[in-house]
Formats: C-alpha cells, sequence, structure tokens
C-alpha cells in the first residue's frame, strides 16, 4: 500500500499515538503504524502489521475499531476515555481516546487511537448489569449505552445496526423512552415482512376506493406514531416508491396517503435498523442515496453475542429469572460446564436464538440446577447444519462455525465428531482444548494446513478450529515458512 500523505490534524495528543489508521474511497480501515507498547499489550509480538485490514487484525475487538473509526471520521470529532476489550491469547481492556486526523487530496482519512491502562481496581462488577431493558456491562454495550443516552434527547434520525436477533427494536424503544416523546405512541415497522404493494398503504395509509379492496379510509402507521416515533425494521427492503414517500416525510414532515393528492403534516422521529451494510444497498441501487444520508444521521451498532461472550452468564440469569416467573418453578442457575458450553458457542441467531434454547431446556429440565447434558440435543442440532443453511451472506467464514470447537471435559459424547477432534495433529492441544487460552501450544505446519483447508482459507476461522488467537497462527505460519499462497497449492 502506498502511504497517502496527510496532515495530522492539531487535536492530536503531544504524545505519539498507538495507532493510526487510513481509510480510502472504499470506506475500509487499514492499519497505517502501532506502537510497540500496544503490540505488547494486546500480543501481536512482531508481525507485520502495516496495511493489514483493521477489521482483520482486531476482529475480536469491542466496540469495534473500524465501527469507532467511522464515527470519528465521519463527524470529526474525538471519543475519549472509551473502554475496549481486546480479547484472544493476551486479552486486556485499555481505555481509548480517538481522535480524527486529516483528509489527503486523493480522499484518504486518517484517525489515531491513544490507548493507556485502566486505573488499578477498575472492574466490571462495578458497571451496571443492564440499563433501558438491555443487559450487558462488556464494552460494546457500554457504548450502546453511552449513544441512547447522548441520542435520545435529539430528535434526529437513528440507524441501528447489528445482526438478526441482536436487539435492534429494544435500542428504538429506549431511544423512544427516554426521550420526551415518550407520552406519545412508539410503533414498529418490519418492512420486510409486509408485501412490497402493500407496504406503502400500510406505511402512510390509503383513501376509500384508492384500489381494489379499498373499503374504507385507512390511517397508516406514520400517522399513528404522530407526535412519537416509528421504528423502520429492515429498511433497506423498502421499495422503491416508497423511499421516496419516506424521503419527503424526513425533509417536510408531509406525507401523502395513496389516493390521495392532500399533504398531512406529522411529527414523527425515525429509528431505522438493517443487519447488512446500507451502504451495500445504497451501491447496488437497491436505496436511495439521498434517502440513505437522510436516515443515517446518527449510528448506533449493537455487538453480535460472540463478540460480547462476557454477557452472557448475565443474559442466562435474566433469561432464568423470566422463565421462573413465567412458569411458576425453581431452577436456579447452569453448572460451569453448561455455562462454558454457551460461552463456545458463535451464536448466529444472536440473543434471540439464546434465549430460545434456554426456555427450551429451562422447559425440559426438572432439576433446579442445569447442566450440560440438557443441551446434548441442541448441540446435535446444531451440529448438522451447515453454514449455507443459515442464508445467504448472513454468516462469513469467521462466524460460521456451527459446532462448538471442543468436546466438554466430562461429557466428550456431546461433540464426539472425529472430524472436529482429529483436525490438529497430535502435537497440538488447542483444537481439543476449552477454548484459546494461554497455555503453550506447539502448532505444526500440518495443523495449520488441515485448518486452512477446513475454514475455506479464511485464517480468523482457522485460528478458531485451532484454539488459538490469530497472532499465534501467523507466528506459527512465519515460524514454518507458510503463506497464503503455499497454502493455496
Amino acid at each position: 500500500m502506498s502511504e497517502p500523505e496527510i496532515i495530522i490534524d492539531q487535536q492530536l495528543p503531544l504524545r505519539a499515538p498507538d495507532l493510526v489508521v487510513v481509510a480510502g474511497p472504499d470506506g475500509i480501515w487499514l492499519v497505517q503504524q502501532m506502537s510497540d507498547r500496544l503490540l505488547r499489550w494486546v500480543g501481536l509480538g512482531d508481525l507485520e502489521i502495516a496495511g493489514r485490514e483493521l477489521r482483520e487484525l482486531f476482529a475480536d475487538v469491542s466496540p469495534g475499531l473500524d465501527y469507532l473509526s467511522d464515527e470519528v471520521a465521519g463527524e470529526g470529532e474525538p471519543i475519549v476515555n472509551i473502554d475496549i476489550d481486546f480479547r484472544g491469547e493476551q486479552g486486556c481492556r485499555l481505555l481509548a481516546d480517538i481522535l480524527p486526523g486529516g483528509v489527503s487530496d486523493e480522499g484518504w482519512r486518517q484517525v489515531s487511537f491513544c490507548f493507556r491502562q485502566p486505573p488499578a481496581g477498575l472492574a466490571r462488577r462495578h458497571e451496571p448489569r443492564s440499563r433501558f431493558g438491555l443487559v450487558g456491562n462488556s464494552p460494546g454495550m457500554q457504548e450502546v449505552f453511552r449513544k441512547i443516552s447522548l441520542y435520545a434527547a435529539a430528535d434526529a434520525s437513528v440507524v441501528v445496526t447489528g445482526e438478526t436477533g441482536s436487539g435492534k427494536e429494544l435500542v428504538a424503544r429506549a431511544l423512544h423512552e427516554q426521550s420526551q416523546r415518550r407520552e406519545h405512541a412508539f410503533v414498529a415497522v418490519n418492512c420486510s415482512a409486509i408485501s412490497p404493494e402493500l407496504l406503502e398503504s400500510e406505511l402512510f395509509g390509503h383513501e376509500k376506493g384508492a384500489f381494489t379492496g379499498a373499503l374504507r379510509a385507512h390511517k397508516g402507521r406514520f400517522e399513528r406514531a404522530n407526535g412519537g416515533t416509528i421504528f423502520l425494521d429492515e429498511v433497506g427492503d423498502m421499495p422503491e416508491s416508497a423511499q421516496v414517500k419516506l424521503l419527503r416525510v424526513l425533509e417536510e414532515g408531509l406525507l401523502e396517503r395513496v389516493g390521495s393528492e392532500k399533504p398531512l403534516q406529522v411529527d414523527v422521529r425515525v429509528v431505522a435498523a438493517t443487519n447488512v451494510p446500507m451502504e451495500r444497498a445504497v451501491q447496488q441501487g437497491r436505496f436511495r442515496a439521498d434517502l440513505y444520508h437522510r436516515l443515517a444521521v446518527l449510528r448506533i451498532h449493537l455487538p453480535a453475542l460472540r463478540q460480547r461472550v462476557d454477557d452472557i452468564p448475565l443474559l442466562v440469569e435474566h433469561f432464568l429469572g423470566m422463565f421462573r416467573r413465567k412458569y411458576g418453578r425453581k431452577v436456579d442457575r447452569l453448572t460451569s460446564e453448561a455455562m462454558s458450553l454457551l460461552q463456545a458457542y458463535l451464536w448466529p441467531g444472536n440473543i434471540r436464538e439464546l434465549r430460545n434454547v434456554l426456555e427450551r431446556v429451562f422447559i425440559e429440565s426438572h432439576a433446579e440446577i442445569i447442566g450440560a447434558r440438557a443441551f446434548r440435543e441442541w448441540v446435535s442440532e446444531r451440529q448438522d447444519f451447515s453454514p449455507g443453511d443459515w442464508g445467504p451472506g448472513q454468516l462469513d467464514h469467521d462466524r460460521a462455525a456451527m459446532t462448538l470447537p471442543y468436546p466438554l471435559a466430562n461429557d466428550r459424547v456431546l461433540l464426539s465428531r472425529p472430524e472436529r477432534l482429529a483436525l490438529a495433529g497430535p502435537e497440538s492441544t488447542a483444537a481439543t482444548g476449552p477454548a484459546r487460552t494461554t497455555r503453550p501450544v506447539n502448532l505444526t505446519a500440518e495443523s495449520i494446513r488441515k485448518a486452512w483447508s477446513k475454514s475455506q482459507g479464511n485464517l480468523a476461522f482457522a485460528a478458531r478450529l485451532l484454539g488459538v488467537h490469530r497472532a499465534t497462527l501467523y507466528r506459527y505460519m512465519k515460524k514454518h515458512d507458510l503463506s497464503r499462497d503455499s497454502l493455496e497449492t
């Protein structure tokens, strides 16, 4: 990568930043430089990191450094004192100040990170476990809480991003409940669940006789939400005709019912959600660029459950309490082994999937403590899925492992599929160990080749299969003189 010339903004601190990233017109953030102390803190050793994609190098970081970079570069304002969780072989938590840099003539943007270790005694147990109806105290969720508090008082449109089942509607409701609009209606619409022919009528209403079957006038969702908030889920699936009307509502506060030429004034805050990048829909011509810019004034990103595994015990406690009240039965907790099982799974369905499987074992179990064996049937069902069964584009290879990466020490029958156990060579204990740890590993060239083949060339997924951090895999590839090209052959 040829490094662009960038004039550094004067907001940068006097000491040199620990991480400098740049993004070109394609929006992909690349690492330009990294300090020795950050390399040491996060356990990247002597890796060659210049030019690597930020998202690939720090895939296990919460909140995501690429999302933070987008926010700082887009707003042109620094974010200070952010708690960031670096998981992996040398997992650590750091506080960060994130500062915007300049922009080159070619359109390259720059963002700088200055990290420091948190004060002694900073512990998560002192952080709130839940806020606004959302459960979690991971750094990713703390960032969500911060933005809800910051954005609730504004009337600007908000886009909430995150995978299916991650809780986007809960964020929209929290924004409404914390705002001055809370005395008025909150109306939710799933744009993908209504046929394109009916969506326009459902959103904006219609007059009697506007079309066949319109036997009376119909008040649309925007009119019902007048004075309050409307939540448009899967907004990227909205047809072009509805997009044009939505743009007018956002810009002028005016709408027209289908079959009417009389505009109606409405005062509605719009919160939209999507589980796919809206930028991609704009590039493909499926979503209007002017509407995208009008909607995405503010953004909140919900981390996937696999990116905040430390929140799983809190969520389990929350859901068990909910089911105790619902079914009138006493189930106190999960065993540590059962909890380890849940924390090892990648959760493609996120919190919705966790809630459903917990309700299932709650109903099926009759003991006050639920053990790992209660999840046996569910685990077997998950093993029968392949990534494609979850729908095209839902999961990339980094999150496509539907089976857990190890058998439980006291319950090997749960995960006894031979292809999982035979993945690594006999000298590697990581593939069958209880997840990535700081224990010494000795990856052989053959085990790396097997993991590469199994992961179809995705190094992040290969590292998961081997039970090590990606940085460890890079080091052993260097040790065995392996490159992507050599692994392809």
